[in-house]
């Protein structure tokens, strides 16, 4: 097996973070929502979706439920109207259903604050637990994506050969002042910079920093 890259020095990853910082310093995610259930359901229903894709389909859903109770009044029929737009959108509502049920009969209606009781969940892996723990409850869990995926191992920021190694990278080797929002930054500049087919390094702002020898005029 290829030895991975060995990840990027501490000073080049708090220059890079800091302009990613600069850029924008207080990141978000770009799924519409007003409260920590809107946003559990918008991550589940965000797989091999798009951020803008689900807020267009929840729009309206949202509009009209904010609490799992509400959810299971509105029930799967309505739900499913609401998100055909969006892929796998059957299981998707039955695995909403299902989670608002549970956060009702054990959660007393709240979202729960531990990765555990988050994955315990039907429908929530652990990237939709981090991105609610990062975003809800302000804890530094990395939610990699694609995105982040790519840019983590095209800048050696965080390389690994899946996911789960560059979760780790990022919490082994990102400066402790920028974990709370590394995750965001990286999805971010992956998903209007540093593109899959053809990144845009002539607007990078972290361009003479990254090491990727690829890079486009």
């Amino acid at each position: 097996m290829a030895r991975l890259p060995i990840p990027l020095p501490y000073a080049q990853q708090v220059a890079i973070f800091s302009r990613l910082r600069d850029a924008d310093p207080a990141p978000v995610t770009e799924l519409h929502h007003e409260n920590a259930f809107q946003l559990l359901v918008a991550v589940a229903l965000s797989a091999q979706a798009t951020d803008a894709g689900v807020n267009r389909a929840t729009k309206d859903l949202f509009a009209i439920v904010k609490t799992p109770q509400q959810m299971l009044d509105l029930g799967e029929d309505a739900l499913l109207d609401h998100i055909k737009s969006i892929g796998l959108f059957r299981q998707k509502a039955k695995n909403v259903m299902k989670l608002s049920r549970r956060l009702v009969e054990e959660y007393e209606g709240e979202v729960p604050s531990s990765r555990a009781a988050l994955m315990s969940l039907p429908g929530v892996g652990r990237k939709t637990a981090n991105v609610v723990l990062n975003s809800v409850f302000h804890v530094p869990a990395q939610a990699v994506d694609t995105h982040i995926f790519r840019v983590g191992n095209r800048t050696r920021i965080a390389p690994g050969r899946d996911v789960a190694e560059v979760e780790r990278a990022i919490e082994d080797n990102v400066p402790a002042p920028f974990q709370q929002n590394a995750h965001h930054w990286l999805i971010l500049h992956g998903r209007y910079v540093c593109q899959a087919r053809r990144p845009r390094c002539s607007i990078c702002p972290i361009n003479e920093l990254c090491p990727f020898e690829e890079k486009t005029e």
